[in-house]
C-alpha cells in the first residue's frame, strides 16, 4: 500500500503502540513545538493533514513554469540558470563603493546591489545639517547624477544588472541612474536591474518616506508607466517584505502585508487606466529568509500561488508573465548577532539554502560581521562563497522543487496561504492599505509581534546560540571595516563645487527644477507623469536635495501619527 493510501487509523495505531512506548521511555523536549509565527508544529505529518487543509495536488501544486507556479516560475529552474548572486554593498563616496563593486564582480558575483547612506535614503544632500556624521556611513552617498556616474565608472550598465535599495526618493535616484547609463551610451531599453521603490512598506515598517502616502503612490505609478514605455527590461518596483520582517513581523505577516501592498499597486495602476499586462511583468518582490527553515520555504511557495491567483483570477491579466511572482531574497540581518559572530556564517548558510529551496531568482547573503559594522572584504567573500557552495556543491540545484510533495511542507504552504487570506480580509474591512497605515494597523501588528518575539528570547523560550545559551567570554571582534572620516569632507567639497557651478549650468538647473515643481502642481485629470521632469533635472545635475525641496514645496512632508 502506498503512503498516499494509508488510512488515518494507521497513524492512530502507530501512536498507540510505537509512539507511546517511546514517550514512556523518553518524553519529548517540550509540550508544544512552535514555529516563528507562533503556530504549533505537529509531531508528524501525513496524507490526512493534506486532506485536513484541503490540499489538491493538481490545483495547488501543478508543475514548474505553469499556473499556479507553486513549484517555481521557470520550467527548468536552476537546471537552466542559477539564481543571480548579489551582495549588498555601499559605503563612503561613490569612488570607494565603485572599488568594492569591481572587487565583487571579480570574485564571481553576477549582479550588483546598492546600499545608500541615510541622507540619500531620506532625500537630503550631504551638506544638509541633518546629514552631518551620517554621510557614507551605512551606504554610499549619492547627491547627484555626477555621483551615480562615478559609482558605475568602468562597470558596463549594458551587461550588469543593478539593484538599488531606496524608496522615498527612489524615482529621483532612478532618474540619476538612467542618466548615468545614458552617459555610457546605453539605451534605456537595454538597462536591466531593479529599483526598490516600495513606498507602502516605508509607512508600515522602515519609515524612510518623504511625502504623504497619496502623492508618493502616484510617483510609484509614474515609474510603472514610464518604465513600461521606455525601460521594459527594468523592474520598477521591488515590493518588499524584507524590511517588514526586519522590523519584527512574523513570516505570515511578511507574506500577507507584502502581497497586500503589491495588490494595492496593481489595483491603483489599473484604476489609472493602465493595462496590467503592460506593467505587471516588471513587478518584482523582495523577501527575507529567516531562521525557521521550513516556514521560510513554505512562505515563498505560498507567495507565488497567491500572486498567480490574484493576477489571473481577480485582475484578469492575460499575459502569463503577469502571473509570475519573481523575487529577490536576502538573509535575515536581524538574526546576525555580535556575540560569537562566526555563528552567523551558519545561520546565513541555512537561510540561503531555504531561499534556494523556495525558488528565489536572486539572493544576497549577509556577511558574518554585519552586526558589528559594514562588512569587510573577507566577510563579503565568505558570504558570496556560501552561495557558490550551495549552487555548485550541495546538489540542491540539480532537481526542481526537491521538497515538493512533502506532507509537512505542502500542509504548511497551504496553511500560510489561508493565514495570508485572513489578513487580506482584515485589511479590506479596514478600508484598504492607506487607511490601515493611517490608523496604525500595520505598525501595531508588527510591533506586537516584535515585542512577543523578544519576550520569548528573554524568557529563554527560544534559544539564540551564543546569546541566551552557549555563551562564552570573548574578546571584542577587532577586524571590522572602518569608514574613512575624511570621506564626508570630500563628498561635501565635491557637492559644494557642483552647486557653485563647477560641472553644471546653474541656470539650466533652476529651469529644470521650476518645470518639475509646476508639473507637481498639476492635479486630477491635468496630472502629468513626473519621470521626464526628474530625468531633465538629473541630466542638468540638480542635486537630490534640490529636487526634494522643489517637490516638498508642493506635496509637503509626511508626519507619522503616534501609534500605541
Amino acid at each position: 500500500m502506498s503512503p498516499e493510501t494509508v488510512p488515518a487509523s494507521g497513524r492512530e495505531a502507530w501512536e498507540n503502540t510505537t509512539l507511546r512506548k517511546a514517550l514512556d521511555r523518553h518524553p519529548e523536549r517540550r509540550e508544544r513545538f512552535l514555529n516563528l509565527s507562533d503556530n504549533e508544529v505537529r509531531r508528524l505529518y501525513g496524507p490526512d493533514d493534506l486532506e485536513r487543509v484541503g490540499f489538491e495536488a493538481e490545483r495547488d501544486l501543478g508543475f514548474p513554469g505553469e499556473f499556479p507556479f507553486t513549484r517555481g516560475v521557470h520550467a527548468t529552474m536552476y537546471r537552466g540558470r542559477l539564481w543571480t548572486m548579489r551582495q549588498f554593498a555601499g559605503f563612503g563616496t561613490a569612488a570607494e563603493t565603485n572599488e568594492r563593486f569591481q572587487y565583487l564582480l571579480s570574485q564571481g558575483q553576477t549582479g550588483l546591489s546598492t546600499a545608500f547612506d541615510f541622507p540619500t535614503l531620506q532625500g537630503f544632500d550631504s551638506d544638509h545639517p541633518f546629514s552631518e556624521g551620517e554621510v557614507g556611513k551605512v551606504g554610499v552617498a549619492i547627491d547627484s547624477q555626477k555621483d551615480m556616474e562615478r559609482l558605475f565608472d568602468g562597470i558596463p550598465l549594458s551587461d550588469v544588472s543593478v539593484s538599488m535599495t531606496i524608496n522615498g526618493p527612489a524615482p529621483m535616484v532612478w532618474a540619476m541612474f538612467m542618466g548615468a547609463a545614458a552617459e555610457q551610451g546605453v539605451p534605456f531599453e537595454k538597462v536591466t536591474g531593479t529599483i526598490q521603490n516600495d513606498i507602502l512598506k516605508e509607512y508600515q515598517a522602515q519609515k524612510m518616506f518623504i511625502f504623504p502616502p497619496e502623492p508618493s503612490i502616484e510617483l510609484v505609478l509614474d515609474t510603472f508607466e514610464w518604465g513600461a514605455q521606455h525601460a521594459p527590461r527594468f523592474n520598477t518596483v521591488s515590493i518588499s517584505g524584507y524590511h517588514i520582517r526586519e522590523a519584527g513581523s512574523t513570516a505570515v505577516q511578511e507574506l500577507a502585508f507584502t502581497l497586500a501592498n503589491g495588490m494595492d499597486y496593481v489595483r491603483r495602476g489599473v484604476a489609472r487606466g493602465m493595462d496590467a499586462d503592460t506593467f505587471a511583468p516588471r513587478l518584482s518582490f523582495f523577501f527575507n529568509a529567516h531562521n525557521d527553515f521550513f516556514e521560510e520555504i513554505a512562505k515563498f511557495r505560498a507567495a507565488r500561488r497567491i500572486w498567480a491567483r490574484f493576477m489571473r483570477d481577480e485582475v484578469g491579466a492575460k499575459d502569463p508573465r503577469s502571473w509570475l511572482l519573481r523575487f529577490h531574497t536576502q538573509t535575515a540581518g536581524m538574526t546576525c548577532t555580535r556575540e560569537q559572530p562566526e555563528n552567523n556564517i551558519v545561520r546565513v548558510a541555512l537561510q540561503a539554502l531555504a531561499a534556494v529551496l523556495g525558488g528565489t531568482q536572486s539572493l544576497h547573503t549577509n556577511s558574518f560581521d554585519e552586526a558589528l559594522a559594514l562588512p569587510t572584504e573577507k566577510a563579503v567573500r565568505i558570504a558570496l562563497r556560501t552561495q557558490q557552495v550551495i549552487a555548485h556543491e550541495s546538489g540542491v540545484a540539480n532537481t526542481i522543487d526537491p521538497l515538493g510533495g512533502s506532507y509537512y511542507l505542502e500542509t504548511l504552504t497551504t496553511e500560510m496561504e489561508e493565514a495570508a487570506n485572513d489578513y487580506f480580509r482584515r485589511i479590506e474591512a479596514l478600508g484598504g492599505i492607506v487607511r490601515g497605515i493611517e490608523n496604525g494597523f500595520f505598525q501595531r501588528e508588527i510591533a506586537d509581534a516584535a515585542y512577543k518575539y523578544q519576550q520569548s528570547v528573554e524568557r529563554d523560550d527560544r534559544t539564540i546560540v551564543g546569546v541566551n545559551r552557549y555563551r562564552m567570554e570573548e574578546e571584542p571582534y577587532a577586524d571590522i571595516l572602518k569608514i574613512d572620516e575624511e570621506g564626508e569632507r570630500r563628498q561635501v567639497a565635491q557637492l559644494t563645487a557642483l552647486k557653485a557651478g563647477q560641472g553644471r549650468d546653474n541656470a539650466a538647473v533652476e529651469t529644470a527644477l521650476n518645470k518639475l515643481q509646476e508639473a507637481c502642481e498639476q492635479e486630477g485629470s491635468d496630472r502629468v507623469n513626473l519621470m521626464p521632469f526628474l530625468l531633465d533635472a538629473s541630466r542638468a545635475y540638480a542635486t537630490q536635495g534640490e529636487i526634494r525641496e522643489a517637490m516638498v514645496a508642493v506635496y509637503g512632508e509626511y508626519q507619522e501619527p503616534a501609534v500605541f
